[in-house]
């Protein structure tokens, strides 16, 4: 686990963690759904707000959905995301699904254009990505998906909000049922009982990563901080017990 741009010392400051007000961005996808679940059901959440292209059929006196298609330009959510404690923000897509230019705009450009109006609109509010394993923010990288991913990263950290929360999981185990998007997804998914008792730092489920994400953007807390949370990080942070408020505090 790796912090940046932390305050340095001195006693935490919390602020009042009851009726956060949280923008969920990709509710209909895995994660994104199971931290809708979970905000919905979290009595310091006050409402959630969801942002995505498709409508997620979910009625919910504290839900409130925003439907948006064009993810190149977010200006038009400026007026939805006024006003924000925190985001999740789990848009994204599979390696292999989509064109290198269309993983580059979703992984990447959406992210930016996104955190630039959430960052006007809101500019207190704190910030959970879903990035990825080996996301690279020096661009180096072999892989399409990890270079992109850092460039999120990268962006996050530059926009000036208070606190940002990198979520880098490895394997991301679905939990339910689905169709698996590929064969690599549906091998992991088929040996996952054998492969979690041999690297256990390798998986983590998914409902378990999207209250992780949750609980660290909705936390009260007033210092600055940057946290990159690796997979074995975000496994520690679910066996804590006690989130929000007993997370492992990372080294500078």
């Amino acid at each position: 686990m790796t912090t940046t741009n932390q305050v340095a010392s001195g006693a935490s400051t919390s602020i009042p963690t009851v009726g956060r007000r949280l923008v969920i961005v990709g509710a209909s996808g895995m994660v994104g759904g199971y931290a809708l679940r979970y905000a919905l059901d979290n009595s310091a959440v006050g409402n959630v707000t969801s942002i995505g292209r498709k409508k997620l059929g979910i009625s919910h006196p504290r839900l409130k959905e925003v439907l948006h298609e064009n993810f190149a330009d977010c200006s038009g959510l400026a007026d939805a995301l006024s006003g924000q404690d925190a985001t999740v923000y789990c848009l994204g897509t599979y390696t292999g699904s989509v064109s290198d230019a269309q993983l580059r705009a979703i992984t990447a450009d959406y992210t930016i254009e996104f955190a630039r109006v959430l960052r006007s609109s809101s500019p207190d509010a704190a910030f959970s990505f879903l990035s990825g394993n080996g996301a690279d923010p020096t661009g180096r990288s072999r892989l399409a998906f990890a270079r992109y991913k850092g460039q999120a990263e990268n962006a996050l950290l530059a926009a000036g909000f208070p606190r940002v929360y990198l979520f880098r999981p490895a394997y991301i185990y679905p939990v339910a049922p689905r169709k698996e998007p590929n064969l690599s997804y549906r091998l992991l998914r088929a040996i996952y009982p054998v492969f979690r008792l041999l690297f256990p730092n390798q998986v983590i489920r998914a409902d378990d990563l999207a209250r992780a994400m949750v609980d660290l953007a909705i936390r009260g807390r007033s210092e600055r901080e940057d946290v990159v949370f690796e997979n074995r990080d975000i496994r520690a942070i679910v066996e804590s017990h006690n989130a929000p408020t007993r997370y492992p505090r990372a080294s500078v």
